[in-house]
Parts: C-alpha cells; structure tokens; sequence
C-alpha cells in the first residue's frame, strides 16, 4: 500500500507540484494585481511566491481563507483543493433559532420566508463569533443583536419601529 492508496483521486496530491504550481492555479482566474487585492498582500509579495519563494504559515492561511481553498492543498497539494462545508454548530442553531423566534414574538412581525432566514443566520453567525472557549453562548448579548438586525432588515431601529405603533 502507498502512502496515498487510500485517498481518492480528488485527494492525491501531484508530488512534483509546489506551491508556486497551486498559487498559479488560483491567480489564473484573474490577474496577478487583482488578486493580491482579493487575498490582501501586496502584488510583490505575491509574485515573489509565484516565482517559488514560500509563505509563512499565516501568509499561506490567509490566501487560503480569502479564496476559499483548503490550506493543506495549497501548502501540501494533499487533499481537497476546496474547503469543505463546515459542521453546523447545533447549540447555537438551536439558541438562534428560539431567539429569533422570540424575537419574532415580541415584536409581532410576520417577516416573509428570506427575511426570517436572514435573522436566524445573522443571531446563529453572531452566536458561532462570540462564542467562547469553554462553549459559552452569548444569549442575551445574542437578543440585543437579534433587535437590531431585525431593525436593519426591515429598514427602521427598533425606536423607529417603536414610533410607529
């Protein structure tokens, strides 16, 4: 068995591929200067790494994370080029979902489908960024943000909503 054998093709790396190879992969889909806009580098330093100078870890993470690409295939060219969808978190789903629904509630609005959709992803994105190491969500920072979301879908503050009653 080869190092390898068990992945599948997606997943094989081309040994004689470098960083340099990958990076070209990516910046052909625009331009050298356009990208280094995108990944937020200078097009120097990008131009340096495609001539074969090799980033820091973080440099090569931060490319990464603004295209959208796996870090291991573009520092290793080992598994998947994209990244892969991230596993939900379902405590803060369950708690944005209650919060929303709360919120919903006590404001008596009846949003159509895409806007009740944008608050739950909102309070759950809030929920997953302030989330902290022991596990900790922050709900009731969560219900202020919830307002003010709601606020900013629908077009008004909730003092401004407030007024209208």
């Amino acid at each position: 068995m080869t190092l390898h054998s068990h992945l599948s093709k997606d997943e094989k790396s081309d040994p004689g591929a470098t960083f340099a190879a990958r990076l070209r992969i990516l910046v052909a889909q625009s331009t050298v200067s356009a990208f280094a806009r995108k990944v937020g580098l200078s097009e120097s330093l990008i131009r340096k790494y495609l001539k074969g100078s090799e980033p820091s870890l973080s440099r090569a993470d931060q490319i990464a994370r603004k295209v959208n690409v796996s870090l291991e295939w573009l520092a290793t060219g080992c598994g998947y080029q994209y990244r892969q969808a991230e596993v939900v978190d379902q405590a803060a789903l369950q708690a944005a979902s209650r919060i929303t629904q709360q919120c919903l509630a006590g404001e008596l609005i009846d949003l159509a489908e895409p806007e009740r959709l944008t608050l739950l992803v909102s309070v759950y994105q809030f929920l997953r960024a302030h989330k902290k190491l022991d596990g900790y969500l922050d709900e009731p920072g969560a219900e202020h943000f919830a307002e003010h979301a709601l606020g900013s879908i629908q077009g008004a503050t909730p003092a401004q909503r407030a007024d209208r009653l």
